[in-house]
């Protein structure tokens, strides 16, 4: 039997969103996917790092915080592969990609790693927010829903950190 030589590929996306709009969404997610994965690093540094009179509670609300952000990752990668984009996921890529910074390569004291998490989460939510115009433009209600669930998870997260810095 001869072989088929021809290339098969798969058939174009047409989930009534532009390749444009496709494209521009997906760019957005992988800066939102940077976002989150670095937070997701320094938050389980914190939490392998943190000293003090306040160890027991931060180190548990530090666990809590990095699990959900590890559980975030996937959902973020899995819609910029649904949108027909590879997700970035080496360090490199993550690094040219990320707004939030890098972990100090020091440890902080207690309360200024809750400083740094505060950035970091509010960082994010407004990377989230800012892809709001596009989801909205495109009709992309998936990707409005994850944005929100993001928001609403990052913004009361500031919060809570943001508390434990009050006098």
């Amino acid at each position: 039997m001869a072989k088929n030589s021809a290339k098969s590929s798969a058939p174009a996306i047409n989930i009534g969103i532009s390749d444009k709009d496709r494209a521009a969404i997906a760019k957005g997610l992988s800066h939102l996917l940077a976002d989150t994965y670095t937070l997701y690093l320094t938050t389980h540094n914190f939490h392998w790092n943190v000293t003090g009179p306040m160890f027991n509670t931060l180190h548990t609300m530090f666990m809590t915080q990095y699990t959900e952000l590890w559980n975030a990752v996937d959902p973020i990668a899995e819609r910029i592969r649904s949108l027909g984009h590879a997700a970035p996921g080496s360090y490199a890529q993550f690094g040219k990609l990320a707004s939030v910074p890098d972990a100090p390569a020091t440890p902080p004291k207690a309360l200024e790693m809750v400083r740094i998490l505060v950035q970091g989460h509010e960082a994010v939510a407004r990377t989230a927010r800012s892809l709001f115009p596009l989801a909205d433009k495109a009709g992309d209600e998936p990707t409005a829903d994850l944005l929100t669930q993001r928001l609403t998870v990052h913004e009361q997260t500031a919060w809570m950190l943001r508390s434990l810095l009050e006098d």
